[in-house]
């Protein structure tokens, strides 16, 4: 139930007919885990915590420098040294009270990756490194647990939701090898600010839409940001029937 407060904190949400009081409270008992707490993973937690998600994890293991302020919009000068996710964290509960974060500033993986992951009711990749995202993939199709997907690099940023809850979703593996990809760092490529804040936005955007039920996610569907031409393009994503991650989620 919502409280008399809540329902005016989240009044311009709850008035949508769609989304309603029920959509609301959906947010309210969700357990998020993003991971990454940089130019994504900032306004991913910010727009996810202003909205009245429950509970929120965030994953990172990194101090913010001053390469960082460009883009990471939850950091100041002032706050250079200090660990993202603990200081993403206190920015989302300053915002919103309401919320319980947790974080974890230590790499995420094996057996704990898995045990975030089964605890969670949606995913946020907001990693910059393909190793880290086959491993959030199989995590969350051993879970059955939405992912939504977003990447940013130079001018051109990338966002799906794979959900294997639906048969006919890829994974991430359906769409990328782990074999011939090579990760490309901001700090070797660059990347425009704006950018992570526009494929973050939409991240979040689609996380709202996977646990409340309104609208149509991102699942089958590639969308591809050229900033600098200001166009979006869509691709259809099959699933891979041989797939070694997913092909055997019927029987999970």
């Amino acid at each position: 139930m919502l409280n008399d407060e809540e329902l005016l904190r989240y009044s311009r949400q709850i008035l949508m007919p769609r989304f309603d009081i029920a959509g609301q409270a959906k947010l309210k008992s969700a357990r998020v885990l993003v991971v990454g707490a940089g130019g994504l993973g900032c306004p991913v937690a910010l727009y996810l915590g202003a909205a009245g998600i429950g509970h929120m994890t965030l994953v990172d293991d990194d101090q913010i420098e001053i390469a960082n302020l460009q883009r990471q919009i939850a950091f100041e000068q002032s706050d250079l040294g200090e660990s993202k996710a603990e200081h993403l964290a206190d920015r989302v509960r300053r915002i919103n009270p309401d919320v319980s974060v947790t974080t974890l500033t230590e790499r995420l993986e094996g057996d704990e990756l898995q045990r975030q992951v089964n605890s969670a009711t949606l995913v946020v990749d907001c990693t910059d490194n393909f190793n880290t995202r086959f491993a959030l993939n199989r995590a969350c199709v051993a879970a059955r647990v939405p992912l939504v997907s977003g990447a940013a690099i130079r001018g051109e940023g990338q966002l799906s939701v794979y959900d294997v809850r639906d048969d006919s979703s890829p994974c991430y593996h359906c769409l990328y090898s782990e074999q011939g990809n090579e990760d490309l760092t901001c700090s070797e490529a660059g990347v425009i600010g704006p950018l992570v804040g526009m494929i973050g936005a939409s991240q979040a955007m689609e996380a709202v839409k996977v646990i409340t039920g309104v609208g149509k996610p991102l699942i089958g569907r590639l969308l591809i940001l050229d900033v600098w031409q200001m166009e979006w393009r869509e691709m259809k994503l099959a699933r891979d029937p041989e797939c070694p991650v997913c092909k055997s989620r019927e029987s999970a």
